[in-house]
């Protein structure tokens, strides 16, 4: 119904913000990281999505439309909702959700508020194949197949596994590995992961 609005921020909040558009304010539920955009009084384009209810219509607005996609497709996937979608894209940007989804980072999904670890899992499970194809020709799609990659072989599963317990997440851990040869011994992937991940602090 609407592709997008256009229009002088009237409100904002910590998780909406309001658009006037021919002298009609319309409210959109939004994520932290589109909020960071926002200023009261400036002109801001939203991409939306309406949600319909029995008992209601709820408008979701977007900075860009990449958000807006990783939204629907983080509501396709069973038992996520609109309210944890948001959660979720508020805690991780689309690219950073997509590395944690390769990566099988069920602890990075459920530090959004409201997800817990059966429904991270969930996400992972029915998001692994969608997340491919939502980055395809991206240049995150690389970097996604290579973090992938790297948690099916058993010795650089084993050096993500080895970086974990050292404190890394486990798409901090990934990402460093998938950067080596796989081929190498385990030891040695895991020497040189933490090279790389001590230029990164």
């Amino acid at each position: 119904m609407f592709y997008s609005l256009t229009g002088n921020v009237i409100f904002s909040d910590l998780n909406s913000v309001a658009l006037s558009c021919g002298g009609v304010g319309f409210r959109c539920q939004t994520t932290a990281n589109t909020l960071r955009d926002v200023q009261n009084g400036k002109e801001l384009t939203l991409f939306t999505y309406l949600n319909v209810r029995e008992d209601a219509l709820d408008l979701f607005g977007f900075s860009t439309t990449y958000e807006l996609d990783w939204f629907k497709l983080l509501i396709g996937v069973t038992g996520v909702g609109p309210k944890a979608a948001l959660a979720i894209l508020s805690e991780l940007v689309p690219e950073k959700l997509a590395m944690s989804i390769s990566a099988g980072d069920v602890k990075a999904i459920t530090r959004a508020q409201g997800v817990g670890p059966k429904l991270a899992q969930r996400v992972i499970l029915e998001l692994k194949d969608k997340a491919k194809s939502a980055l395809s020709g991206s240049a995150d799609a690389e970097d996604y197949a290579s973090v992938a990659a790297a948690n099916e072989m058993p010795n650089t599963k084993e050096a993500i596994a080895a970086l974990t317990m050292l404190g890394y997440s486990q798409t901090e851990a990934s990402a460093a590995v998938a950067k080596l040869d796989s081929s190498l011994p385990t030891q040695t992937l895991i020497k040189q992961a933490l090279k790389l991940l001590s230029r990164q602090v």
